[in-house]
């Protein structure tokens, strides 16, 4: 009960600032990671979570196949294809470069063996939507922009789970059954696509109408049926939950509209308590354990890898500067890689342990910098809306136009957009 009376008291106080955080450098993601640190093992000892039980990875799990499951229906097919190139680059020559950019300065600075090494690369290569999402979320920064974000941390975590998976295999002397791999990313994205298609025409039929107040509980309840899919059959959720997402958003987009705001909150609360229970997970004792070799790891995956491999990738492309500058910056750490390292302890491979304080260092570092900085680079990109646009109550959320600037046009014109939420 001390886990949820704390949760209770931190998102009262988030969301009584969350005004205040929408304008400045104030994270309520930090708030949260905070006030776990505090009440876990390292803090006033008020909970004990160990890093490896069930509770935590699964909390995790859920909490990102969530966030994913919202950010797809912000991605509908025609989006996909719009933004494809540059997505495209980001998660075919960016995250490459990331893992064995990451891989190199664990070896020699961390002292882990190559496999190892590679393991952790593989682990922190992913960016987090979770993160992403307070750029994403904002209409005021550009639409080309925020599409390579949404794209690349909704699909790159499910591409680094075969990476993580072959290297475990590979740690432990086990089998590494790529065929098997392939078949989950495979199955997770046919019931990614096909459950939620299924209902959707199914919804077509006159018989079948939702009553206006339940509307949003259409696309919750196919999450929740596409969830269980994925855990029974093995298939990969994370790729099905940010298909199934941008299926819903291609074929019914009134379904979407109406579950947008109940997802974003629904999103929200789980990426709390992940964050509550992951800080919970830092104490003392772990931080006191790493050498400077492993701070010096954290920083240079965040301030130096993942930057360097982003600006390269998006060589030659039209892209402004700025814009890719923010995009360079912007490849947060997250549930992803909590969850694959929690993968790596439970496995018992050898320095199963310095992995996990590896990622969960880097993981804190990355939250407390990107999630201090989204709202200034925000304001840097902002992208004002020409006073002529007709007023309705439906519009298209971007249209480029022929010169490839963006047009924004928000569902409801009068919203302040400084006064949305952060993460």
């Amino acid at each position: 009960m001390a886990l949820v009376l704390a949760f209770g008291v931190v998102l009262l106080i988030s969301v009584s600032l969350s005004g205040l955080a929408a304008r400045t450098v104030l994270s309520t993601a930090l708030m949260f990671l905070l006030a776990g640190a505090l009440i876990g093992q390292g803090g006033f000892g008020l909970v004990e979570i160990p890093s490896d039980g069930p509770f935590v990875t699964g909390l995790a799990d859920l909490a990102l196949f969530t966030v994913l499951f919202v950010d797809g229906q912000r991605a509908g097919l025609p989006a996909l294809r719009e933004g494809w190139r540059l997505s495209g680059r980001a998660l075919g020559l960016a995250m490459p470069l990331t893992m064995i950019g990451i891989a190199v300065p664990v070896h020699y600075l961390a002292g882990l063996d190559w496999t190892t090494a590679f393991l952790v690369g593989a682990i922190l290569s992913p960016t987090d939507p979770v993160f992403a999402s307070a750029i994403v979320g904002r209409q005021d920064v550009p639409l080309r922009l925020r599409r390579l974000l949404n794209v690349e941390s909704g699909l790159n975590d499910g591409l680094a789970l075969p990476f993580v998976l072959i290297f475990i295999a590979t740690a432990t002397n086990s089998d590494t059954h790529l065929g098997q791999v392939g078949l989950e990313l495979v199955i997770g994205l046919v019931l990614g696509v096909a459950i939620p298609a299924a209902i959707v025409l199914a919804w077509r039929l006159r018989v079948l109408t939702a009553e206006p107040r339940l509307q949003a509980l259409g696309p919750l309840a196919i999450a929740v049926i596409l969830y269980a899919a994925c855990h029974l059959t093995h298939a990969n959720p994370y790729l099905a939950a940010f298909a199934a997402g941008c299926t819903i958003a291609t074929l019914d987009r009134l379904a979407a509209e109406h579950f947008e705001h109940f997802g974003d909150l629904l999103s929200e609360t789980t990426k709390f308590a992940a964050l509550l229970v992951f800080g919970a997970l830092i104490t003392p004792d772990r931080i006191a354990d790493l050498t400077f070799g492993d701070w010096a790891v954290a920083v240079i995956a965040i301030l130096l890898v993942r930057p360097a491999a982003m600006l390269l990738s998006l060589l030659r492309t039209s892209l402004p500067n700025q814009e890719r500058a923010a995009a360079a910056w912007f490849g947060p750490k997250g549930f992803a890689s909590v969850v694959y390292g929690l993968l790596a302890v439970q496995a018992g491979i050898p320095s199963g342990d310095h992995v996990f304080d590896l990622v969960a260092v880097t993981i804190a570092l990355s939250i407390v910098l990107h999630s201090s900085t989204d709202v200034p680079v925000a304001k840097a990109l902002r992208v004002e809306p020409p006073d002529n646009l007709p007023r309705g109550p439906v519009a298209d959320i971007g249209r480029e136009t022929d010169d490839g600037t963006d047009r924004e046009i928000d569902r409801e014109t009068d919203r302040e957009t400084d006064g949305q939420g952060r993460g």
